[in-house]
């Protein structure tokens, strides 16, 4: 059986949470920031958490975190 490997680019992406969840980094942070106002990219900046839909795909991409 081969061996299982951690898609590089989810681990890159996603961290692993205390609790067993996991938290990523938000987008629209990177350019065109003059239009947008200082409490919208206050918060763009703090990790937010996967939506349940989305955690087996995430806990089947990073096998060992």
């Amino acid at each position: 059986m081969p061996k299982m490997k951690t898609n590089r680019g989810a681990a890159k992406r996603f961290r692993r949470t205390a609790n067993g969840g996991f938290k990523r980094g938000q987008s629209h942070r990177r350019h065109i920031l003059t239009k947008k106002s200082s409490k919208r990219k206050r918060q763009l900046g703090m990790p937010e958490t996967i939506n349940d839909a989305d955690h087996r795909s995430v806990r089947r991409m990073l096998p060992f975190l």
